[in-house]
C-alpha cells in the first residue's frame, strides 16, 4: 500500500503556482493523477514563464490557493483516524451485499473534502 499524507493537498486539488516578478515556480498535490497532471502542469508552467496567455494559462489549478492543514500533532492524529475510517468502511463494504458507499465513507469523504 502507497500512502503520501504530505504530498496531498487539503482540497485534493493540484495546483500550478508561477510568480513573474521572482521567476518561481512550483507544481504538484497529484493525488493519483501524477503521469498525466505532471506532464499538463509541465506544459502550464511553461506558458506562464513565458508569459503567453493561453488556455493553459486559465485553468483553474493556475495560483489556486490551497488551505494549510493542521499543525502537529492535530494533522497525525486526524490522518490516522481517517485511515482508519476508510479501512473500517473498506472492510464493511467487502461484507455488504450493497453498493453504496458506507456511511463511515462518506463521513471521511466529506472530511478530507473528497466529496
Amino acid at each position: 500500500m502507497w500512502s503520501g499524507v504530505l504530498g496531498v493537498p487539503r482540497d485534493w486539488s493540484a495546483t500550478v503556482n508561477y510568480v513573474s516578478s521572482t521567476g518561481e515556480g512550483s507544481a504538484g498535490g497529484y493525488v493519483g493523477t501524477g503521469v498525466t497532471s505532471t506532464n499538463l502542469a509541465g506544459r502550464t508552467l511553461t506558458v506562464l514563464i513565458l508569459g503567453r496567455r493561453t488556455e493553459l494559462s486559465e485553468l483553474p489549478w493556475v495560483n489556486h490557493k490551497v488551505r494549510n492543514w493542521e499543525f502537529e500533532p492535530l494533522r497525525w492524529i486526524a490522518t490516522h483516524g481517517l485511515y482508519a475510517a476508510y479501512g473500517f468502511a473498506d472492510k464493511a463494504e467487502q461484507r455488504s451485499t450493497s453498493s453504496k458507499t458506507s456511511a463511515v465513507a462518506s463521513m471521511a469523504n466529506f472530511i478530507t473534502g473528497r466529496h
